[in-house]
C-alpha cells in the first residue's frame, strides 16, 4: 500500500506514481478527490515497472487542488470489505538450521494474503494486544498469535503453509485456524442468529509419526480432561492404550504424509468445538 499526491491545474494533467521495486501481482491504482474522478480506479497488469504514469482528467481547470489517491495490489484484501477475522494461533519447533529468511520464505502464504511485502511488515496482528507472528532464534521456535482479515479463500493457503512447515519443524505441532463472522454481533446473538464462525485444526511435523504424535498427545490430554470430571485419572490407562492402538493401527494403513497435514473443513461449520462462539485467545 502506498500513496500519492499531485497538484490539478490543467485538463488531462499527467501524474507520475513511483513504486519501490517490481512487483509480480496485479496493480492498481485510484485516485478519491470527489470532484476530480470520483472512485475512478486504473488497473496495471503484472509485472510492472517500478515508475507508472496516468492521466488525471480534471474539470477544475486553473485550480490548485492537489489530487490524493493510493496504489495498492489487486489481491490485497480491503480490512473494510473482510467478512471474516481469521486467527491463526500455534507454536512450531524448528530445526535448529532454520534462520528467519528461510522461515519467511515458508510463512509467505500468510503475510502474502495479508497483502504485506514481507515476513516483518506483516507479522504484525490486526489487533495490538496480540503477539502477532514471531521467530525465536535462541529456543528455534515460531509463535502465531495472530489475526488478519480475510474471505473463505484464506483455506487456499493453509495446505503450501502445511508442507512448508514440515520442511523446517523439529517435533510434532497444532496450528489451530478460527475464522470470527465479522458481521455477526451480540444482536445477532441475541436473536438466534447463527454465526458463520469455523474453525480448522492443522498437524504439521517433519515425518508421519512426528504429525500423528502430536494428533494422539492432543486426543488424549481432550479425552483426559473431559473424564477427569467423571473418573479418577488412575482409572483412565485403559482409554489411553486404546487411543494409543487406534493411532497404530492408523499410521499401519498410511504410509504418506501428503494427507496428514491437510486442513479438513469442519463438516459441521459454526465454531468446531461445541455450541457457541469459539473464545479468542487473550493474552
Amino acid at each position: 500500500m502506498g500513496s500519492w499526491e499531485r497538484r490539478v491545474c490543467d485538463d488531462g494533467t499527467q501524474a507520475t506514481c513511483r513504486v519501490k521495486g517490481r512487483r509480480e501481482s496485479p496493480f492498481q491504482l485510484s485516485w478519491e478527490n470527489t470532484k476530480i474522478a470520483p472512485e475512478r480506479i486504473l488497473t496495471y497488469p503484472a509485472p510492472y515497472i517500478p515508475t507508472l504514469s496516468f492521466t488525471l482528467i480534471s474539470p477544475l481547470c486553473g485550480s490548485q487542488e492537489p489530487a490524493r489517491g493510493t496504489f495498492y495490489e489487486e489481491n490485497a484484501m480491503s480490512h473494510d470489505d473482510a467478512p471474516f477475522e481469521i486467527h491463526v494461533h500455534g507454536d512450531v519447533k524448528l530445526r535448529t538450521d532454520v534462520d528467519f529468511d528461510t522461515l519467511q520464505d515458508a510463512l509467505k502464504p500468510l503475510w502474502k494474503y495479508a497483502g504485506a511485502r514481507s515476513l516483518a511488515d506483516g507479522a504484525t496482528s490486526f489487533y495490538e494486544d496480540e503477539p502477532g507472528i514471531r521467530f525465536d532464534p535462541r529456543q528455534h521456535l515460531l509463535q502465531m498469535c495472530w489475526t488478519l482479515r480475510g474471505d473463505d479463500d484464506f483455506r487456499h493457503q493453509l495446505d503450501e503453509l502445511c508442507m512448508n512447515l514440515n520442511e523446517l519443524s523439529e517435533a510434532g505441532a497444532q496450528i489451530e485456524i478460527t475464522f470470527y463472522d465479522a458481521d455477526f454481533d451480540e444482536e445477532d446473538e441475541a436473536a438466534g442468529r447463527e454465526s458463520r464462525d469455523d474453525f480448522v485444526l492443522l498437524f504439521v511435523g517433519p515425518t508421519p509419526e512426528a504429525i500423528m504424535q502430536a494428533q494422539r498427545d492432543l486426543l488424549v490430554e481432550d479425552v483426559v480432561h473431559l473424564m477427569e470430571r467423571h473418573f479418577d485419572g488412575a482409572e483412565l490407562g485403559g482409554v489411553v492404550a486404546e487411543i494409543d492402538r487406534l493411532f497404530t493401527d492408523r499410521f499401519t494403513a498410511l504410509t504418506s504424509s501428503l494427507e496428514l497435514g491437510k486442513p479438513p473443513r469442519n463438516p459441521g461449520g459454526g465454531a468446531g468445538h461445541g455450541g457457541g462462539r469459539r473464545p479468542r485467545h487473550l493474552h
